[in-house]
Order: structure tokens, then C-alpha cells, then sequence
């Protein structure tokens, strides 16, 4: 725990450092001249490398640098790289077993069928942990958060023989996933024998909605119906596949608040949504932070614009980069140029919501504000501001957007960690064993860590 705490005053120190940057809202870097509070030194050399060299920062192995970057900023890259929390996952689990189901020739579209590779890629890991936790940790059965159709579930319960509950708070869902399981059911019995399928568990669905607000109580009595068990003799483990927002330490709540959950096992995504108490006051309960070390600690805040960051894919971003696709990292200085104008026109207006657009090769500035503006109260701008001199400045500056987007996204992987390290703590001040590790290709599943407890 006090390794766990020193890289959290460490994280938050840096961090403290380079607020401004993290906080900067790239679709301001024209109106609010984000290049000049860069260090001059960054600046000259930012301006004249090639961009592809850029990905040097951004790399998390050990690799010779293309370029002799300015000694600060190598610095900051080799203080973020001794203190983030890796990204690179093994490529083998330790002790753990794939799904040989998932290989069946026959049965192996039944569970990936309409599935996404990344959905795929982790589904199929995800269960292969959560074996491995029932194998040392065993329970009666496994709680799935967020189940969806039931695509974990069906690996769990047919793949590896656990009884599955899944919690999916919209109806249609679960009808699907029940259709899917039955399915599969009697795709199996014409291909397996009776002996490969007697260990087959049907997934139980239950349709409820999970509040930060729910009683254990509530949550136990929900279990027991959906399972139809007759007492509180029995032992679970919590699992959920990027709960989205505060609904990650929502699970860490109820795992700690039920007796009987004995393991919990969870990736998290959007941490942007998470409510703290600058932007919830009200409310008694945050995601973040969540440790009393964190709680007890001035100095801990973590912005909307930092939490957003860290969602963001550094290697996809990085491969674009030493691919040489810049026409698709334009997009940034086309949205930020068109901010300037509409600012200039409604200055009480900013940061309105426009719609996406996907960038084309060949993309005019008069193309793109066209599409974004569509539908908005944006469209009847006179097409006369969209071409003069200070537009033509911006546009000509695009790759100072790309570097200083590259710059925010170093410091990505230090908002995640002091939020993983946050949880991490909180878990273990409550009597739990907890490991954090990437499992996840983070170019197919960028949110990759899972976080793992086990109740001492």
C-alpha cells in the first residue's frame, strides 16, 4: 500500500505540473493561443521536425530516439514512464487456459456471431480471467454487470461450465441473449456428444438497473429470486466489462458491501463521466476519488478535460503518426478553426456541439464547416466569413495542433493511473488483495486494464 500511495504523490505532482496542458481544449488552440504557452524551447523544435518523429514520445518500449528532443521533455517522457501503470499486455495470461469451445468449427460463430474484433478479442480474454479466478478463488456462481446480450456469459456458462448471472438493464437485450443461448443450445447438441455438454450452464438474465444508490441488501435479494436460492449461504464473484463511468466503483461498492462476493474483476471506460465532488456537490457518493488517501488530499482534482484525455488511444494514435496519415489528424485544425468563427460571431456560444464529420482526403475548410454546422442554429453564418486572412493563418498552422494533441496525449496514460491507483487504494484500505494489469491489445481495446480483488 505505501508503494501504491508513493506513486500517487508522485503521479499528482506531475500532474500538478502540467494542468495547463491537460485542461486545454484542443478546439480552442486558435482562440486561446494554445502554441504560446508552450515552452519556447518545445516550440522551436516542435516546428521543425518531421511529424512522423513525434511518435518517439508517445512510445511505451525502450527504443532509440530518432531525434535529440529538448532535455525537459525527455525528462517528463521518462517520469510518466516510471510512473503510469504499463499499457502493453502478455501475451499469455499466468496459469490461465483458453475457451477450446471458441476453436469448435462448428459452434464458434454461435458466440462470436455479429461480435466485432474488438468486442471479440475481449470477451474472449475477459472470460479466460474469469476462469482463472473462479479456479482460485471458487463461487458458486459469477454476477456479470452490463452483461449486454451475453456474449461473456455464453463463454463463462457454456465454454468453462460457471453459472452466470447477468445484470442488463434493458429488456430487449436480454429476450436476445436468451434467443442466442438456446440457439447455441441446440446447435451444441448436434455437433458435441452428452458427455461435452454436461457441464454446460445456462446463463440466468435479469433485468435490473444497477444505482450507486442500491442497498446490498436489494442487490442480494435480487440475486436470490433471479437464481431461485433459498438463503444467503452462497459465494459469488463480480464481474463487468467497461462499466461505463461511475458505475466501475459502483461495483467496487457492492462488492465490498456483500459478505458473500468473495472475488471482482472489472475494466473501466469512460472517465469522463465519473461524478466528482467539484462537479456533483450535492450528491454523497463519487467516482472519483474514492480511497480515504485520496478523499483526505488537497490537490487531487482531476478535470472533465484530463479525464477525457486519458479515454483516448495512444498507440492507434501513434501508428497514424508513423504511418504518415495526416490528412485524417487535419480533422483537429478544422474543428478549431471553425471555433474561432462561430466564437467571433456569438461570443456566449462556445464550445456548442456540432456534428461529426468524417474527414475525406481532399477536404475543404468550406466542406467541413458546411457538414459540421448542419442542423445547428450555425447554418445561416453568411459563407463570406468562411474566407479570410486570419482562417487562412489557422488552417496553414495545422501541425501544431497535431503536436500539441501529441503533447496532451503523453500525459493520457497519468490521468488513467492516478485514477487506477485511486481504486486501487480504496480496495486495498478495505481488507482486499487487488492487481492491476493490462490484458487487452490496447490498438483494438484501449481502456485495457483490469482491475482484480480478492477479500483477504
Amino acid at each position: 500500500m505505501l508503494y501504491t500511495k508513493e506513486k500517487l504523490d508522485k503521479s499528482l505532482a506531475l500532474l500538478k505540473k502540467y494542468e495547463w496542458l491537460l485542461d486545454a481544449y484542443v478546439l480552442d488552440f486558435f482562440l486561446d493561443d494554445h502554441w504560446s504557452k508552450l515552452p519556447e524551447n518545445w516550440q522551436q523544435h516542435l516546428e521543425n521536425i518531421p511529424l512522423e518523429n513525434l511518435g518517439d514520445l508517445l512510445q511505451n518500449e525502450d527504443h532509440d530516439l530518432q531525434l535529440n528532443w529538448p532535455v525537459d521533455l525527455l525528462d517528463l517522457r521518462q517520469e510518466l514512464r516510471n510512473l503510469c501503470i504499463g499499457r502493453a499486455p502478455k501475451k499469455q495470461l499466468d496459469n490461465s487456459f483458453p475457451c477450446t469451445l471458441l476453436e469448435h468449427p462448428k459452434l464458434k460463430h454461435m458466440f462470436l456471431k455479429r461480435v466485432k474484433p474488438k468486442k471479440q478479442h475481449e470477451v474472449a480474454r475477459m472470460a479466460e480471467v474469469c476462469a482463472l479466478s473462479h479456479r482460485q478463488t471458487p463461487v458458486d456462481f459469477i454476477v456479470d454487470f452490463g452483461a449486454g446480450v451475453g456474449h461473456l456469459a455464453r463463454i463463462l456458462g457454456y465454454g468453462y461450465g460457471l453459472q452466470v448471472c447477468c445484470f442488463e438493464m434493458q429488456h430487449d437485450l436480454n429476450q436476445q441473449a436468451g434467443e442466442i443461448d438456446l440457439k447455441l443450445e441446440s446447435m451444441a447438441a448436434k455437433h458435441l456428444s452428452q458427455a461435452e455438454t454436461r457441464h454446460f450452464r445456462r446463463p440466468v438474465h435479469l433485468t435490473q438497473r444497477l444505482e450507486s444508490s442500491t442497498e446490498p441488501a436489494q442487490f442480494l435479494s435480487s440475486i436470490r429470486e433471479a437464481l431461485q436460492l433459498e438463503d444467503d449461504k452462497f459465494r459469488f464473484g463480480i464481474i463487468g466489462l467497461h462499466p461505463c463511468g461511475n458505475l466501475g466503483p459502483t461495483l467496487m461498492r457492492m462488492f465490498l458491501g456483500c459478505p458473500q462476493a468473495r472475488f471482482l474483476n472489472f475494466v473501466g471506460c469512460c472517465y469522463q463521466k465519473m461524478t466528482t465532488q467539484p462537479t456533483h456537490p450535492r450528491e454523497q457518493v463519487h467516482g472519483y476519488p474514492l480511497s480515504r488517501f485520496l478523499s483526505n488530499k488537497p490537490g487531487c482534482h482531476l478535470s472533465y478535460e484530463a479525464r477525457e484525455i486519458s479515454c483516448h488511444a495512444m498507440e492507434v494514435y501513434t501508428d497514424r503518426l508513423s504511418a504518415g496519415d495526416y490528412e485524417h489528424l487535419r480533422i483537429h485544425s478544422l474543428r478549431a478553426a471553425a471555433e474561432r468563427i462561430i466564437v467571433q460571431q456569438f461570443p456566449d456560444l462556445r464550445h456548442c456541439a456540432l456534428r461529426n464529420v468524417k474527414h475525406s482526403h481532399g477536404m475543404t475548410f468550406h466542406q467541413y464547416f458546411q457538414k459540421a454546422v448542419q442542423g445547428t442554429r450555425f447554418e445561416a453564418l453568411d459563407s463570406r466569413i468562411l474566407s479570410n486572412e486570419q482562417l487562412e493563418t489557422d488552417l496553414a498552422n495545422w501541425q501544431r495542433i497535431v503536436s500539441f494533441y501529441t503533447l496532451r496525449l503523453i500525459m493520457a496514460p497519468l490521468v488513467e493511473s492516478i485514477i487506477l491507483y485511486d481504486r486501487c487504494l480504496f480496495l486495498m484500505e478495505n481488507d482486499c488483495q487487488v492487481k492491476i494489469e493490462a490484458i487487452f491489445d490496447p490498438r483494438l481495446s484501449p481502456r485495457n486494464h483490469i482491475t482484480r480483488a480478492v477479500k483477504l
